[in-house]
């Protein structure tokens, strides 16, 4: 690509409104000369017209006068020195009395005009046929015709005929002259242009280019200026200026993003903490209706011992006694290994994990707590792809905090027997293409047949510390860190209710595909 600098930039604009100016000039003036010759060529016509009459003057009949032959002669003398390629005389009575032309085509329209002349008593100039001028065509002859006096008595009308051609010829003449004059004007002002402003504007701008090259942050007073109160170095001092003020704004953003990067590291340790302090809590809530599992199983495994002690039983009895105390044993181990899961600490790596999967462990393990021995746990898993990028342990901890907060809210009624949970799964898209946002979403609802919400608490059941618990009973973190688990995955939970008629918790989720 060629490559145009403000050099040949400057260069080819000087040039080309020079060319266009003169040209333009050019133009005028050769219109203007065009009219001043034609105007000439008239005012010679009528100038030979005079003379003619000035000649018949002294005759008393005007036949008489073409009968000299001196007098004919230097008429046609006249008629070949001024340009006219011819010219005709009538008499008074509009008869032709003379004709001069050797390859003149218009004596018809030139006695015509004559007549008029003789008839209205006018001079009448016309203009006829058509031939290429200086830049258009334009007419290629000028007719003159006028009466001639004896007084103030007419005796008779002239015309004559000018060929335009040798006007415009010398204009096409003048024009080639104008043209090499264009040239060479164009050519000398143009360097001499292209110098002084290279002098006045490249010059300064290829020093401030050398210094931008050069720039280091450490340089005091970077862009230098000289004397003087032009523009270039006003530019200068408002660069530097500039620089100044970048380079003040660089130390103050770099303290304000450390003091961010501070701000958001001990942000992400506080809400870690009261996951943690809300996940500890919900274990102790679970460790109270465990404890009584695990006492059940221990009591079965000290009856099987006890009954093997005894020597009154055969083999195959004290297998099948140590195979159910094994089960047992397994139980608890299985109890245990619930616990230490919800209770280990948070594990931040994202991985691929399966949202039914969780919900189906979590429900079988709550199953067995006193707090939903009078409820209903219906799940409705409708979702055919249910895979999400999350930590499995914090999705755990999700799950479980609403489970338990809407079995508080079924037992805080009166009439716990019917009480029922319900969670459903669906897949939903909401596809925009004009995003790129992934579309596909994993949405979970989860219902209960509780008092419900009052409409002045709705707002305000994801705020930390807020709860409508009696004191002791609840921290007013569980859904608060709900909230956060399912924002930092990209995911969104809201809840609806109405009083008295149960609530409805929704979690939507991006899909892994």
């Amino acid at each position: 690509m060629f490559y145009r600098g403000i050099k040949t930039n400057i260069f080819i604009n000087i040039a080309v409104l020079l060319v266009l100016a003169m040209i333009l000039i050019n133009f005028v003036i050769i219109i203007a000369v065009q009219n001043i010759l034609i105007r000439s060529e008239i005012s010679k016509g009528n100038f030979l017209i005079s003379s003619i009459e000035n000649e018949l003057i002294n005759f008393d009949k005007t036949v008489k006068i073409f009968s000299d032959l001196d007098f004919k002669a230097k008429l046609n003398k006249i008629l070949n020195e001024s340009g006219f390629s011819c010219a005709v005389i009538l008499d008074r009575k509009e008869d032709q009395i003379y004709f001069n032309g050797k390859s003149c085509d218009l004596q018809d329209e030139i006695k015509m005009l004559a007549k008029r002349a003789v008839q209205s008593g006018e001079k009448i100039t016309e203009f006829l046929g058509t031939s290429w001028g200086v830049f258009w065509k334009q007419s290629r002859f000028l007719i003159i015709s006028a009466p001639l006096f004896r007084g103030e008595d007419i005796i008779g009308g002239a015309g004559v005929v000018l060929k335009l051609e040798e006007v415009y010829g010398q204009l096409r003449h003048t024009q080639r002259l104008i043209f090499i004059y264009i040239l060479v004007n164009t050519v000398i002002f143009t360097f001499f242009g292209l110098y002084r402003l290279a002098k006045l504007t490249v010059k300064p701008l290829n020093r401030l280019i050398k210094r931008a090259n050069e720039y280091r942050e450490d340089d005091e007073l970077f862009f230098l200026y000289e004397k003087g109160d032009n523009e270039f170095n006003k530019l200068s001092k408002s660069l530097n200026s500039m620089l100044k003020r970048i380079s003040e704004d660089k130390d103050r953003l770099q303290k304000t993003v450390k003091s961010l990067e501070k701000a958001n590291f001990d942000l992400k340790q506080v809400q870690e903490d009261i996951i943690r302090a809300e996940k500890l809590a919900s274990v102790g809530r679970l460790s109270s209706g465990i404890a009584h599992e695990i006492g059940n199983p221990i009591s079965i495994i000290i009856g099987y011992l006890e009954l093997i002690k005894k020597n009154n039983i055969n083999n195959e009895e004290t297998r099948e006694f140590i195979d159910r105390a094994e089960n047992e044993i397994n139980r608890i181990n299985n109890l245990i290994r619930q616990l230490l899961d919800f209770s280990r600490p948070l594990d931040i790596g994202l991985k691929a994990v399966s949202v039914h999967e969780i919900i189906n462990d979590i429900t079988k393990a709550l199953k067995i707590q006193p707090i939903l021995a009078n409820i209903k746990l219906e799940l409705h898993l409708a979702a055919t792809i249910d895979t999400v990028m999350a930590d499995s342990d914090q999705l755990r901890q999700v799950f479980l905090n609403l489970i338990i907060n809407a079995a508080d809210a079924i037992n805080s009624i009166n009439n716990k027997s019917d009480g029922k949970i319900i969670i459903k799964s669906e897949s939903i898209s909401s596809r925009d293409d004009n995003t790129g946002v992934n579309p596909y979403k994993l949405n979970i609802e989860l219902i209960d047949n509780g008092p419900g919400i009052s409409e002045e608490n709705l707002n305000n059941i994801f705020d930390p510390f807020f709860t409508t618990k009696e004191p002791g009973k609840g921290t007013g973190l569980g859904l608060s860190v709900c909230f956060m688990i399912i924002d930092k995955l990209g995911g969104n939970i809201k809840a609806t209710s109405k009083q008295g008629k149960g609530t409805t918790i929704t979690i939507t989720l991006p899909l892994y595909l």
